[in-house]
């Protein structure tokens, strides 16, 4: 498959090297792609660098990771460039980075889920990998099982299944959860948030069968 990566940083950057890794086509992104000469040659294969529109053009599947203040313009004006890609997107709503809007998100208890919907309309837009600490993600990849479990919220089902594939790819455990509205239960602050659980250990805790 052919992935965009949009910020390539701790999450997009780690995450793009694995799927590299596993014979994807990745372009990493930056508006400054001639920075990301050393990810390109960690990622091998045939992973590139570009820019955000150039990586939007590439994939068939887009990693957005860029912090949450910025995700209602992004989606403003970018929506419709996405398409009918799946998006999957990593961000949280940190207040101490995000400042009001991330709060608002966070008194509000109605998750992220809501308002992704209400900023990127009509893109298949899947939460994934918002809930593992970036260092878990590096040192925990591909480990004998049970591996690290991947929570993932979507309204569209077939996008829920293309991200869990890719989540199979990077050498993770994909939960499903169900709709967008139940990434309340993975964002940032909830009980599963950064502990570093397995798939089953996730799934018993969030009430979900086991695979």
């Amino acid at each position: 498959m052919k992935i965009g990566i949009i910020g390539s940083g701790q999450i997009g950057g780690q995450i793009g090297k694995f799927w590299s890794h596993a014979g994807h086509e990745v372009l990493f992104s930056s508006r400054h792609p001639e920075t990301l000469g050393g990810l390109v040659e960690q990622a091998g294969g045939s992973a590139r660098a570009g820019t955000p529109e150039q990586a939007i053009a590439f994939g068939d599947a887009i990693l957005l990771s860029i912090p949450f203040v910025t995700l209602p313009e992004y989606g403003r004006t970018m929506s419709e460039a996405f398409g009918r890609k799946v998006v999957l997107d990593t961000s949280n709503p940190y207040p101490d980075r995000d400042g009001p809007m991330a709060e608002e998100v966070r008194r509000s208890g109605l998750g992220t889920g809501p308002y992704l919907r209400e900023w990127f309309p009509g893109v298949r837009i899947v939460r994934a990998f918002n809930s593992v600490w970036d260092q878990t993600l590096a040192k925990e990849a591909h480990r004998p099982g049970p591996r690290v479990g991947i929570p993932l919220a979507s309204d569209d089902a077939e996008a829920l299944q293309i991200a869990a594939g890719l989540v199979t790819d990077a050498g993770f455990d994909p939960v499903i959860v169900g709709a967008l509205d139940r990434s309340r239960e993975f964002d940032f602050g909830a009980p599963v948030y950064d502990t570093g659980m397995s798939g089953p250990e996730v799934r018993e805790a969030l009430g979900l069968p086991a695979a």
